[in-house]
């Protein structure tokens, strides 16, 4: 069935906003040659994002170019403010961006472990209000939030054996205080969405991310497509159990999984069997990612099979990864895999290479620790221009 007029013009409008957010500002002509559309239906759509607010008027082309100069065409970024969270076990990180995701304000708070729930959830509500202040006076939109633990089907943070309750509740408070949209989801995931968009998975329909700091999980995608799993625990892989722990994870811990051999905490250990001690990095680093920084730049005999002897850990997870769901392509990610770099990317996909059948190429994150704000920051986005992208449907 052909499409009404009404819907035609929604469709029209949704394509013209979406290669404005795309390429930047663009002349009338620009957007009758990108879209295919003719000449008086590229005039009318840009009328009515003008009227609608969503467009202006941001300059014109180059003098220099002979004849007549023409319009060019923006989205009005400050239609909508957005805003990205990091919820971690210590700290909250915190961007407020405008609608094409240019930082205007960004913040961390560092949350100690002993810090009482009511307090420490106080002290994150004022530190998006606060960023978002200062940020200018546009309401926020939408609200992407990263946190460690089990989201299910419905964005809900679910309770979490080993995780401050502050997080729960933390949610539940912004619901009350803020009129925005709130979108929760596990920071493994969002890290893989930052990965696929921005960093080492572009072009990537399926791959498996690896999170490696202070713990450890895994994002799935597949088909281009996020796997949750049915309870929203896919990826929870520092419960895989594993050979070298001395033990077996239970349903409240993962000691005796995954975790044991390549948690931070379990990282720091190894290195210290080479004669490596952590040095200072950056704020809320874990120390496991300064030390295989400092190994990876470091030439002595130590740091070369300490990171042999870690890339030997990271491929047994690897391996059971790659043996269940052939992805391809495994992306080292979170602050140790971006540390380790092709070093250490290197060292695994050799490794898995011989435990493994299945050709699987291994890559380190290109985002680091800001993977996870990246990816609710683009998640925020995405639902603030589904929702204003489509004026009339």
């Amino acid at each position: 069935m052909a499409a009404s007029p009404s819907t035609a013009r929604a469709i029209n409008d949704r394509l013209a906003l979406r290669l404005l957010q795309q390429e930047g500002p663009l002349t009338a002509g620009q957007l009758k040659t990108m879209t295919g559309l003719s000449r008086p239906t590229v005039a009318d759509l840009v009328d009515r994002l003008q009227e609608s607010g969503l467009v202006t008027v941001v300059g014109e082309t180059d003098v220099r170019r002979r004849g007549p100069r023409a319009r060019l065409y923006g989205i009005v970024a400050d239609r909508a403010h957005l805003a990205a969270l990091d919820v971690r076990t210590d700290s909250v990180a915190v961007v407020v961006a405008d609608l094409l995701g240019v930082t205007l304000a960004e913040a961390v708070l560092p949350i100690g472990s002993d810090t009482a729930t009511e307090p420490a959830v106080e002290q994150a509500a004022a530190l998006l209000e606060g960023t978002a202040r200062q940020a200018g006076s546009v309401p926020l939109h939408s609200v992407g939030i990263g946190a460690p633990g089990l989201v299910d089907a419905t964005g809900v943070l679910r309770e979490t054996t080993g995780l401050p309750e502050w997080h729960r509740r933390f949610v539940a408070v912004l619901q009350e205080r803020l009129p925005a949209a709130l979108l929760v989801e596990n920071e493994t995931n969002l890290a893989a969405l930052a990965e696929q968009r921005l960093g080492a998975a572009r072009g990537q329909d399926t791959f498996v991310l690896l999170w490696i700091g202070h713990g450890i999980g895994a994002a799935v995608v597949l088909d281009g497509r996020l796997r949750r799993g049915a309870s929203g625990g896919a990826g929870e892989i520092g419960f895989l159990p594993v050979p070298g722990t001395g033990g077996l994870p239970s349903a409240t811990a993962c000691d005796g999984g995954f975790h044991s051999l390549a948690g931070s905490a379990a990282v720091c250990e190894l290195a210290e069997g080479y004669g490596l001690v952590p040095a200072p990095g950056a704020p809320q680093e874990p120390p496991s990612a300064a030390l295989v920084r400092a190994a990876v730049g470091d030439g002595r005999p130590g740091a070369g099979e300490f990171l042999d002897a870690l890339a030997d850990r990271l491929a047994i997870g690897a391996a059971g990864v790659a043996a269940v769901l052939d992805p391809g392509r495994i992306v080292l990610a979170g602050e140790v895999g971006h540390a380790g770099g092709e070093a250490l990317a290197a060292r695994v996909e050799d490794r898995l290479a011989a435990m493994s059948p299945l050709r699987t190429e291994v890559r380190p994150g290109a985002l680091g620790g800001a993977a996870v704000l990246r990816g609710a920051l683009l998640t925020a986005r995405d639902a603030a221009q589904d929702e204003l992208f489509a004026p009339g449907i």
